[in-house]
Order: structure tokens, then sequence, then C-alpha cells
């Protein structure tokens, strides 16, 4: 009997299922978009039932596709967009509001407030996290606000917070169980990342009730089973981690100082540093690599809020380009002698500048300036702000090597040889593309199969790990720094308009 583990991968964009098998090698895998609603300028919210419905139904058509029925099924691995907030009744399993994505940057003046009032020291220190809007905490206390009796029904223990991946397990287990894992409670700004509990100060500075939280486990840790008309019989759910650290985990950066570099909707840099939890001089974050076992491995991480939504926005925005593919063969076209940098701050900045309230600008246009020059700016935005994670993690940790250290990427964009090339150019270090770019999924599926006893151990899966292709730097230093220094004075621009 073939044996398959069930990756749910649960994005920004899409929901896709993808099935592995026992040599984790994807055996089939389905997508679906579902829309993104924007009421306000800088508010993102998606339908929590969309969510839902999308996660099932490419979760049936992946089995589909496979040929493969439930009991060919092991077990389920759980990753998601983090920090999106989800508010829902116990009774009705009804949500009270629609979801609040990560990007979304409605409760900027809250933070203002609460950092005015000397609050994001201690925030810092509990969390490892920064006062933003990014994360959940912020965004559950502005639905708590503005939904009529909504905090009084939290008290009373009829309502439930999730992250998606919480969201998620409650609708598979017909709401059964109320639980997330240690990455994604780690994002929500109320998670105590030393002592591993939810934090009682974080919670009364949010006025969040406690009652309304759920129990927080290990990656690989039994989550619960699935009802058994969803897919014929009852399966196990036996990971789950936040996209980035499961994509951490799929690129087997399970050693201090490997670094992984994710391109997706945002760029999302994590650093492993073991043990230690190391506080960051340069704004990056403190936070939950992955908790195996109940042992804890802490990361450095910079976040980037537009990467691959700097390539949507040039087909969805700009209409200049059909399809992401088309990208690359227009960037290689681009006039050398102009010098376009976009600084893509649809959302505000993220790492290391953490500003919310900047938006996207433009620099260096001519009257030649072209699609042609947009979509390379595009691209070279991502490298950009890749390095100033990379900079940022080299000054706070004397673990990553000073001089060069070899990033691992994965992700849609890291298909693009134009991208990497950029990418190894700018940060003057080797940047290493894996066979399986999957790895976000991949991180998933081996938290469930070593928990379900199918795939190996930390150890024997990094072994197993293969490299595509390696980009190495090809742009001298001296245009390199000049280039840079570019892209730095474009950024400062930018904040103070």
């Amino acid at each position: 009997m073939t044996r398959y583990i069930l990756a749910i991968d649960q994005g920004t964009t899409s929901s896709r299922a993808i099935l592995f098998d026992a040599d984790l090698r994807v055996a089939a895998q389905a997508q679906e978009e579902f829309p993104q609603h924007f009421p306000q300028s800088g508010w993102v919210e998606h339908e929590a039932a969309d969510l839902w419905s999308s996660t099932a139904g490419t979760c049936r058509a992946a089995l589909e596709k496979a040929g493969a029925g439930p009991e060919d099924v092991v077990a389920i691995g759980i990753t998601n967009q983090r920090e999106t907030t989800v508010v829902w009744d116990r009774k009705t399993g009804q949500p009270i509001h629609r979801a609040i994505v990560w990007q979304d940057r409605r409760t900027a003046d809250l933070c203002r407030r609460l950092r005015d009032e000397g609050q994001e020291a201690r925030v810092t220190e509990i969390t490892g996290l920064l006062l933003d809007p990014y994360f959940s905490g912020t965004k559950l206390a502005w639905i708590l606000d503005h939904v009529e009796g909504a905090r009084e029904r939290a008290r009373r223990g009829e309502l439930a917070f999730g992250t998606v991946d919480s969201w998620l397990i409650w609708k598979l287990t017909g709401g059964a169980r109320h639980v997330t894992d240690a990455t994604n409670a780690a994002r929500t700004m109320l998670y105590d990342i030393s002592c591993n509990a939810w934090s009682p100060e974080m919670c009364d500075m949010l006025d969040i009730p406690q009652e309304m939280l759920p129990e927080v486990l290990d990656c690989g840790a039994e989550f619960g089973t699935t009802r058994p008309d969803l897919f014929g019989r009852p399966l196990p759910i036996l990971g789950v981690a936040g996209d980035q650290q499961a994509a951490t985990l799929g690129q087997a950066c399970f050693a201090p100082g490997m670094l992984k570099s994710t391109y997706g909707t945002g760029c999302f840099a994590l650093l492993n540093t073991g043990t230690e939890r190391v506080t960051s001089q340069h704004r990056l974050l403190s936070t939950i690599a992955y908790r195996l076992d109940g042992q804890t491995t802490y990361a450095l991480e910079g976040s980037i809020f537009i990467a691959g939504a700097v390539v949507q926005w040039l087909r969805d925005g700009l209409g200049l380009i059909r399809q992401a593919s088309d990208t690359q063969a227009l960037a290689e076209r681009a006039d050398d002698g102009q010098q376009v940098i976009l600084v893509p701050a649809f959302t505000g900045l993220g790492a290391p500048y953490w500003n919310a309230e900047c938006r996207g600008a433009v620099y260096g246009l001519t009257r030649n300036s072209g699609p042609a020059e947009f979509a390379r700016a595009a691209l070279e935005s991502v490298g950009y702000q890749t390095r100033d994670l990379v900079e940022a993690m080299r000054a706070d940790w004397a673990g990553i090597d000073s001089s060069v250290a070899t990033l691992r990427v994965d992700g849609g964009m890291s298909a693009s040889d134009w991208a990497m090339q950029f990418l190894s150019d700018i940060l003057g270090a080797p940047v290493d593309r894996p066979q399986v770019l999957e790895t976000t999924a991949m991180g998933a599926a081996w938290l469930a199969g070593q928990r379900a006893g199918l795939y190996p151990g930390p150890e024997e899966f990094a072994k197993g790990w293969a490299l595509d292709r390696q980009f190495t730097p090809a742009m001298d230093s001296a245009t390199r720094e000049a280039r840079y220094a570019a892209w730095q004075r474009a950024v400062q621009a930018t904040m103070t308009v």
C-alpha cells in the first residue's frame, strides 16, 4: 500500500494541498486562489470561510489526482500564513468578522500610542517582537473593540481566537480541538517565547481575555483527528508550523548559523540561533524557529512585506505582464543605462525599518523608462530588501560568518534565475536553490511524517537536502556597494515623504 502525508499549505493568496510519498517526493498537488478584500487603504481581509473551503477542496482534489483514498494517508501536516487573525463563535463555528490579514495596517495608531507610552521595550522583552500592526495581538484587539459585545462574549468563553492553523484545525476536527503550535503562537504578540506560555501581561496590555486563546503544542504533536465525513475516515493531524518556520525545517536549517529566505507574497529570512534567544539591536525579530520534544530552537527573523506581491502588482495593478514568469524576460531587456529603483512600501516597510506609514515610491525615472525597467526594478527590490536583512543579522549575532554566509532560498520567486543571480550579486555571497522548491509544504509534511514514524529524524532528513543550483556573485564590489547605497538613499527618501 502506498503511504502518503497530506500537507496543507494555506497561504495569503491561495490554498494548496500536496501529497508526499514515503520518500518525501511530491505525488500530487492542487491549488485554489481565493478573493482578497481591501475595505480601506492599508486594510487587507479574507473571508475565513474561503480559507476553509479552499483548503478542504484542494485536499480532496490532491487525493483524487493521486488516485489515493483515505486509507493511504498516514497523517496531515499544516503550514499557514502567519499572524492573520480569526475570531469565531465556539457554538456555531461562525466567524464574527472577516479574518484580518498579516499585511493589514489598521492598528498603526494603537501601536503608535503604546510606543509613545513606552511599552515597546517590554513587548520585545516578552515576545521578541516589535510594536507593529503586523502581529495578531493588535488585530485581535481591534476586532474586540469594533464588533459589538465581542469582548464581553470573549470573557464569557463564547469566542475563540486563532491564527489560520488554529481555525483550520477547528474546522477539520469539527470543533473538537482549539489548539495551535509554538511557532504560530510566537507571532501573536501575546506569547512569552522564553517561558513558552501565553503572557498575562501582554493580554492585559491589549485587553485580550485569555479564555479565547488556544492551547499551545510542539510543532510535532497530536493536534487532533479529522471528522470522519471529510475524507472517509478520521486522519490524524500530527504537524503544524507557520509558513516561514516550516520552510526553515524544509530547508533542513537545523544547525545554528544556517540561514534561509522564502520568497512568497512577502520575503522572510530566518537565521537559526539554536537554543540561544538573541535580542536584536537592529530591529529584527527574535522568534521560535521550531519546538520539538519540548526543546525550543530560536531564530532571528527579518520580514519583508512585499516580495512576490510586487510581481502581482505588475500583473494586476499595472497590466505590464500576463503571468509572473514574464517578469524575467522583461528584466533581461531593461536598459542598463537606467537605474530605476522601486521601493515597494505598498503597506509600509518591514524589517529593519518598521515604518507602517510610508508608501511605495519609484526613483530614477526617465522618458525612456518603460515596462522592462519597471520589471527589473521590481525584481531588484527583493534583492535589496534581503540584503537589508542579512546586514542586520550579521551585526546582531556573531554566530553568522561576518564575511560570507550561504543563503538557502525557496518560494515562487526563487525559480527566477535572474532574480536569484541579482540576489547573489547584491549580497556578495552564494545563494543555494534546492531541487525541491516546495520546502514550506515539505517542512509541514516532515513534521507530521516524523511524528507518524514514516520519515527520519532531523539529521537523516538533512542529508537528503539536494542542491539544484548555486548562484555566485558576478558583480564587482564597487558596483555592488554603489547600487546598494542608491537603494538606501531611496528608502530614506521614501520614509521622509
